[in-house]
């Protein structure tokens, strides 16, 4: 498939998403995506424990997705003779929970949906297929429509002997939107419920609301009182402005009141995606933990520097100084590279480590100084690499050749002016231009002379840039293999980690 088309192709499936799902469900797909995929890049690289808790909500965020998060889920939770199946009943307006003695000896869940089949959810959830019942019909007509969505849990009595009973509460009250907590004016103080479970729900005021069962059992008059008196005690307990509700199931008191803050809970019945959005950021700022803010500056891998100090650990300076008086004359030994100072390889490596990874957290310089070449591996390298450059030390031809013709046009002029001055002036009488071209010999005989040496002195300082240079390159080379290389490799998955967790951010 060509790229347009691969384009077309996730253009269209994300339109299809949206579709299906809807774009806060798409864009909650791309973000858990995000954090997995940052799991994968990161790999041993970040801690165990944040991988763990990050990938423990990627599992539990998908779950949640593919079941939708178009229902509202709402549990009625509530101690021994509370009346909270009896309330359930009153809400759904059929008898569908059991109630009385029979109650405690099961810890099934019942629950009721309205409208739309919520059975992958119901499934998840653990609510056995006999226990549950789809509440609208068309006799309903529209007056159930303001539930439409809502998926009504009734959870077994949080206070009950039996231990299972409390597993089925403990695991599913995570899973709910609204928590409607069902107490009656005998045992709303019970210290069961304050400090097994609502002192823990401490920051989760907006989900929950309190409902006063019973109200028809005591008096009018004291009715505000309970009220207030449930308020102190959920104050005291750390929960600000959590509602109460005084109902009764028996008479229906307060029960409209009750549907009324349900239906407001399927109003807003993107919570859950909400929730989920919530669990996605703190995935990701636990995983954020585990990066920089940003990768060190790009000048810090800059080789300039590490290949001045793997030139003068190889003698690669003294190198080419040495060719260089070899070509002007001034040495006869042919120069070559000594050993490779180890001393001089650690710090250099020890430096492009402490530059490199400048700001990093401690796992990713690990795999930086685990990645680029050891001390040993880096010093042969260079002696490998050196061992490849051509060191030309031989003299300059051009020289000894104009150096040769100075001294034969010495001996011309010097042979000239002898002839023209052996028989004394009549002889330069004869010969008046003999002088004169004595002179110029001479005179060209130096020039030749001073072009030698010139000529020596460029050729020696081509040859010793031209070894300068090609042992640079070879340097290059390798700190850019065995040491840039790598690094930049670690720093770009440590980019795609960031970038990703940043990307996972709502």
């Amino acid at each position: 498939m060509t790229t347009e088309g691969t384009r077309s192709h996730a253009v269209h499936r994300h339109v299809l998403d949206a579709a299906l799902h809807g774009d806060e469900t798409v864009r909650l797909e791309e973000r858990v995506g995000a954090l997995d995929q940052a799991l994968v890049v990161g790999g041993a690289r970040l801690e165990p424990p944040v991988v763990a808790r990050v990938g423990q909500t990627i599992d539990r965020v998908r779950e949640r997705l593919e079941l939708g998060v178009d229902h509202a889920v709402v549990a009625l939770v509530g101690g021994t003779g509370s009346g909270k199946s009896s309330m359930f009943n009153a809400v759904c307006g059929l008898p569908l929970a059991d109630v009385g003695v029979k109650r405690p000896t099961t810890s099934d869940v019942t629950a009721c949906v309205w409208a739309t089949d919520g059975g992958a959810l119901l499934d998840w959830l653990g609510v056995r297929p006999d226990r549950r019942t789809v509440r609208e019909s068309l006799l309903d007509g529209e007056s159930e429509a303001a539930l439409r969505g809502l998926v009504l849990l009734d959870l077994p009595d949080h206070d009950s002997i039996a231990p299972e009973h409390r597993e089925v509460v403990d695991r599913l009250l995570p899973q709910a939107d609204l928590l409607v907590w069902v107490v009656d004016p005998q045992k709303y103080a019970d210290d069961a419920l304050h400090s097994g479970y609502l002192r823990r729900l401490v920051g989760h005021e907006a989900s929950m609301l309190v409902v006063l069962n019973q109200v028809d059992t005591v008096p009018p008059e004291v009715r505000p009182e309970l009220v207030a008196d449930v308020a102190r005690l959920l104050e005291e307990d750390g929960l600000t402005g959590v509602p109460v509700l005084a109902a009764s199931a028996r008479t229906h008191e307060g029960v409209p009141a009750l549907r009324a803050r349900l239906a407001t809970t399927v109003e807003g019945r993107s919570a859950a995606a909400r929730r989920a959005g919530a669990e996605v950021n703190d995935a990701a700022t636990a995983l954020g933990s585990q990066v920089a803010d940003r990768e060190p500056a790009p000048a810090s891998l800059a080789l300039g520097g590490i290949v001045d100090t793997l030139a003068d650990a190889a003698g690669l300076p003294a190198v080419a100084g040495a060719v260089a008086a070899v070509v002007r004359g001034g040495a006869s030994a042919s120069p070559s590279f000594g050993p490779v100072q180890e001393d001089s390889v650690a710090l250099a490596r020890s430096d492009w480590l402490a530059a490199s990874t400048a700001g990093l957290p401690r796992s990713w310089k690990q795999d930086v100084a685990t990645r680029v070449a050891t001390t040993a591996e880096l010093r042969l390298a260079v002696t490998d690499a050196l061992a490849q450059v051509t060191v030309v030390a031989r003299r300059s031809v051009a020289a000894a050749w104009l150096l040769g013709l100075g001294v034969v046009l010495a001996a011309a002029a010097v042979t000239v002016g002898s002839v023209a001055l052996g028989s004394g002036f009549a002889s330069v009488r004869a010969n008046p231009w003999a002088p004169v071209v004595a002179l110029v010999l001479l005179a060209a005989a130096v020039l030749a002379v001073v072009a030698s040496f010139s000529t020596r002195r460029a050729a020696a300082r081509r040859r010793a840039s031209r070894v300068l240079k090609d042992g640079r390159a070879a340097l290059e080379r390798v700190a850019r293999g065995r040491l840039a290389d790598p690094t930049r490799a670690v720093l770009d998955e440590h980019r795609s980690v960031r970038e990703l967790v940043d990307a996972a951010r709502s």
